[in-house]
């Protein structure tokens, strides 16, 4: 059976002091599981490894039961393999991530059965700060920087498909993606910005 490298992004942990977790122990975790070349990057939740192919669904429920054993509370992930992060950033709008000092860019991953186009239903961008995409796997949003405080995105868990997304902000992304790839490292004492 194919080895597949697969990024996992954990939601709501170590945010506003809930569901802190150690890196070296999410790392021990997936690497109990069997997997190979784990790595974290910044304490967001942010694994990827490499397992033998299986289907996404199965390998989604055995994480989460690892990780609400270890860890005592619910554990929802979004799970990527590398060649759908590739895709995700391969299907950014046009100058998406360009001009960080005026805008702020994020990717909303999306769980099934949930589409990113049912995200950007509900999630209508506001005029004049906001601007929205809906890609295959993922929903890519801009934000005025300026105004981010005014931004619908910050409306995100009042929604019904909160449960099914996760946000990484497009610097986060092209670097899982790089790691996914092979092409760098994780750091895990970083702290994610923006």
């Amino acid at each position: 059976m194919a080895l597949c490298r697969h990024v996992a992004l954990l939601r709501g942990i170590n945010v506003g002091g809930n569901k802190l977790i150690r890196m070296a122990d999410l790392r021990a975790v997936f690497q109990a599981l069997g997997f190979s070349s784990v790595e974290t990057y910044i304490q967001s939740g942010n694994v990827v490894f490499t397992t033998k192919a299986a289907r996404k669904a199965t390998l989604t429920e055995n994480i989460e039961i690892a990780l609400e054993a270890q860890f005592g509370h619910e554990a929802r992930i979004v799970l990527v393999t590398s060649q759908e992060l590739k895709q995700v950033v391969d299907e950014a709008p046009a100058e998406f991530g360009q001009r960080p000092d005026e805008f702020r860019y994020d990717v909303v991953f999306v769980r099934e059965p949930s589409k990113p186009g049912e995200v950007l239903r509900q999630l209508t961008p506001r005029p004049g700060i906001d601007a929205a995409q809906a890609g295959e796997l993922a929903l890519y949003f801009r934000r005025l920087s300026s105004r981010a405080s005014q931004s619908r995105l910050t409306k995100l868990n009042r929604l019904a498909v909160y449960q099914n997304v996760t946000v990484r902000n497009w610097n986060t992304t092209v670097r899982l993606l790089a790691m996914a790839l092979g092409n760098v490292q994780g750091f895990e004492g970083q702290m994610e910005e923006g």
